[in-house]
C-alpha cells in the first residue's frame, strides 16, 4: 500500500465528504489512536461522524489520546490562532492534553492509528478548512514512520509544551514506491528549512511552491539566486492577503528588512499567483490558501510546515518524499491552484504598504 493524497480546493468538496473520510480512517483503529490537533471546531452535523468514530473506538477499548493547541495572548504571525472547540473535545470522553502554544504554536494536524497508520498534512479539522481552503491530506501505512510520529506525540504529551519536542532524527522508510523521510519541528525546524533550501538549490528542471507565506530566510535566499539565474522552471502560489500583512510586519522590523527585497526579487522574476483571502476577524470565513507543498524535481515536501521562520519554531511535521509520479501530481495540483488566482508580483506584495502610506500635502497647481 502506497501513499494516498487527497487534495482540497476552495469550493471543490463539502465538509461532509472529508468528515466521512476521516471517520472511516478513525474507525479502523483496534488498539491506539493518538491525535495532535491545532484546530478542531466542526459544525454539529459535520462533527457527528468524526465524534462518533472516536467515541466508538474508545468504547471498544481503543486507547485514544488527544493533544491540542491552546490559545494565548502572545502576538502571533498572521493569521492568529483559532479558537478550538474545547467543549467538543471534552465531550468525546477520552484523555486530552492542552498544549499551550508557548513560545510557539502546536500546529500539528496528525493522527497515528495502531502504531502503523498515519493521517497528516496541512488540513485543520474545521468546516472552512474542508470546504474553503486549499489543503492536502496525506495517509499511509508504515510502522517505522508511525513510530516517529508516536515519539513526537509522546514528547508533546509528557512535556505539556511545544518547546523541546521533535528533538530526534526520525527514521526513513519506503512506502509503496516512495522514499519517505519524516521531520518534526521545533526540534528539527532549522534542518527542515535547510533541507528544503538545499533541494531547491539542486533542482534542475522544476520547482513548484504552495505556501500561505514565503518568509524563511534560507529558502528566500536560495529562491532569489535561482530566479536571478532563470535556469529552472519555478512557479508558485501564496496567500496574497497574508503576504501583504507580512510586508507590513517587515517594514517595522529592522532585523527582517532585508527580506523585503529578497521576496520582491523572487516575485518579480518568477510567476507566482496570490489568493486574496478574507482578512482574519471574529466570525470571518477562513478561506486561506493553506496548502503547504514544495516540489523540487521529483522530491516533494508536504505537511503542516509553512515556509516561514515560525514554521521552524512551531510544532510541525513534514514528509520529505521522493517519488516522480507523486511529484508530478503535486506540481499539477499547484499549477491548478495558480490558474485560479491572479498573478502576484513584487508590486502586489507592496500594495498594502502603498495604500497605507500618508499622501503628501497638496503642493498647489
Amino acid at each position: 500500500m502506497g501513499i494516498e493524497l487527497t487534495t482540497l480546493t476552495d469550493g471543490g468538496q463539502q465538509p461532509a465528504d472529508i468528515a466521512a473520510k476521516l471517520a472511516a480512517f478513525l474507525s479502523e483503529a483496534r488498539r491506539t489512536l493518538d491525535l495532535a490537533l491545532y484546530d478542531f471546531a466542526l459544525s454539529p452535523p459535520v462533527a457527528a461522524p468524526v465524534a462518533a468514530a472516536i467515541k466508538d473506538a474508545h468504547a471498544r477499548g481503543v486507547a485514544v489520546r488527544i493533544a491540542y493547541n491552546v490559545d494565548h495572548p502572545k502576538d502571533i504571525p498572521v493569521p492568529p490562532p483559532p479558537k478550538l472547540d474545547v467543549p467538543l473535545v471534552e465531550s468525546l470522553g477520552v484523555p486530552i492534553e492542552p498544549i499551550p502554544g508557548v513560545p510557539d504554536l502546536m500546529h500539528h494536524k496528525y493522527v497515528v492509528r495502531d502504531g502503523a497508520g498515519v493521517w497528516t498534512g496541512s488540513t485543520n479539522w474545521t468546516d472552512d478548512s474542508w470546504s474553503r481552503e486549499e489543503n492536502v491530506i496525506v495517509t499511509f501505512e508504515s510502522t517505522r514512520i508511525a513510530a516517529d510520529f508516536t515519539r513526537d506525540f509522546e514528547q508533546l504529551w509528557s512535556k505539556h509544551e511545544v518547546l523541546g519536542t521533535g528533538e530526534f532524527d526520525p527514521d526513513p522508510d519506503t512506502v509503496g514506491r516512495a522514499e519517505v523521510q519524516p521531520w518534526f519541528s521545533p526540534g528539527r525546524g532549522r534542518r527542515i528549512a535547510h533541507r528544503i533550501a538545499t533541494a531547491l538549490g539542486r533542482a534542475e528542471r522544476r520547482i513548484r511552491i504552495a505556501s500561505p507565506v514565503l518568509t524563511s530566510g534560507p529558502i528566500l535566499g536560495t529562491l532569489s539566486e535561482i530566479t536571478a539565474n532563470g535556469a529552472v522552471d519555478l512557479a508558485g502560489v501564496l496567500d496574497a492577503t497574508q503576504m501583504q500583512e507580512v510586508h507590513g510586519q517587515w517594514t517595522r522590523d529592522a532585523n527582517a528588512g532585508w527580506k523585503i527585497p529578497a521576496a520582491a526579487s523572487v516575485l518579480q522574476n518568477a510567476p507566482f499567483s496570490g489568493k486574496r483571502s478574507t482578512p482574519y476577524g471574529p466570525g470571518t470565513v477562513h478561506d486561506y490558501m493553506h496548502a503547504k507543498v514544495t516540489v523540487a524535481d521529483d522530491l516533494v515536501f508536504v505537511g503542516s510546515y509553512n515556509l516561514s521562520h515560525s514554521g521552524e519554531e512551531n510544532a510541525e511535521n513534514v514528509l520529505e518524499i521522493r517519488d516522480a509520479e507523486l511529484a508530478d501530481r503535486m506540481a499539477a495540483f499547484i499549477d491548478g491552484i495558480r490558474a485560479r488566482y491572479p498573478a502576484f508580483g513584487s508590486a502586489d506584495f507592496a500594495e498594502r504598504a502603498r495604500r497605507e502610506q500618508p499622501h503628501p500635502p497638496n503642493a498647489g497647481p
